[in-house]
């Protein structure tokens, strides 16, 4: 976006609020990216699998593999009836141009059989092990809380912890911040998660106003929820603060037309920044809106604010994304994006796309 177009459109929407109490639709709420100009897409890659099956979050595991969960439909190879579970887990082996889907936990012609209802947006790999927040279920029921499950054996077998994020606490549907392979690159010895803030929990629906939360984590006491921490804002110098006390947190990551009841973060190695997607103003219209970052906390700039899709075969009734870490370019410059949404979109979807720099990163 202009920069001077960026400034223009700010103060029109300001104006618009005071005027009228309310706020312009197609302004993000943090500045352009002083990094990236543009993000295009070649839609000639688009991949569609798992007809009926939602939701897509993704880790790259130990054995170079990638890991991820589906919620209602039978997985790969399945559809919405035939092999459907409420919660399911597979593996994606391959490359971007040419890869296969396995049903690991549950769907049609599963490994193992998938023994827990619920859904999940949050999952990583760490030293091997698979960790995944589990809601109990869709609409208002996964409101209710957040709990983390843990699987030794790359998902064929989970143990639920012992605790969980409850509905009173106003968190809801935590995603961890994907690294590199087995969450290698990580820039410390923390596990970050991000939760959105329940503001309506009538149904699963976009936040308004939107905030979304920051957790940490030591990667050894992901199951300890003493040990978590909760982002506090920021000191005088700008050095973001913690607590342990969960009603102290501040949000990290604000806009006043909301965010999605799910949201993606992940670490794009070669251009040195985080990347947070999450929805706005209402769900499975492609409300999509992609922001970068030099650090977990911020601060945060726009890459994206606007529509998905491209108006053939990908409709925009989309409302999450992901990044594949294991399928960017070394540069950071070429990605997968991994999405799923509603009608055709309610499948696993892959697409190729690029970003174009303003600059070369020297950060």
């Amino acid at each position: 976006m202009n920069r001077n177009i960026y400034s223009v459109a700010r103060l029109l929407s300001l104006f618009v609020s005071l005027l009228f109490g309310c706020q312009a639709s197609d302004v993000p709420p943090y500045p352009p990216s002083e990094l990236i100009d543009d993000m295009s897409f070649d839609w000639s890659t688009h991949i569609r699998l798992a007809p009926g099956s939602d939701n897509w979050p993704v880790t790259w595991a130990d054995d170079g593999h990638q890991y991820t969960t589906w919620g209602d439909g039978g997985g790969f190879g399945g559809t919405d009836s035939d092999g459907r579970v409420s919660l399911g887990v597979g593996r994606v082996e391959g490359t971007p141009e040419s890869y296969a889907g396995y049903n690991i936990w549950g769907g049609k012609g599963s490994e193992t059989t998938a023994l827990l209802n619920g859904k999940s947006y949050g999952i990583i790999s760490i030293s091997g092990v698979l960790y995944m927040w589990v809601s109990p279920g869709s609409d208002a029921q996964g409101y209710e809380e957040a709990r983390l499950y843990t699987s030794p054996d790359h998902g064929a077998t989970w143990l639920p912890a012992n605790w969980a994020f409850e509905k009173r606490q106003g968190l809801v549907n935590p995603t961890f911040c994907q690294f590199g392979r087995d969450y290698a690159g990580s820039g410390d010895d923390y596990a970050y998660i991000y939760a959105n803030h329940i503001k309506d929990s009538s149904e699963l629906k976009v936040q308004k106003p939107g905030e979304i939360a920051l957790l940490r984590v030591p990667i050894t006491s992901l199951t300890s929820q003493q040990e978590y921490e909760y982002f506090a804002g920021f000191d005088s110098d700008k050095i973001p603060e913690w607590t342990k006390i969960i009603d102290e947190r501040q949000p990290v990551f604000s806009d006043p037309r909301g965010v999605g009841w799910n949201t993606s973060v992940s670490y794009n190695a070669g251009l040195k920044r985080y990347f947070l997607i999450t929805e706005h103003s209402k769900s499975a219209e492609a409300n999509m809106g992609i922001f970068d970052a030099l650090e977990p906390w911020g601060p945060w700039s726009t890459v994206y604010y606007g529509k998905f899709g491209n108006d053939t075969d990908i409709p925009k009734n989309t409302f999450f994304y992901n990044f594949s870490n294991k399928w960017m370019s070394h540069d950071g410059l070429k990605f997968v994006l991994i999405f799923t949404g509603v009608g055709i979109n309610d499948s696993w979807n892959t697409v190729s796309g690029k970003f174009s720099l303003l600059r070369q990163s020297s950060d």
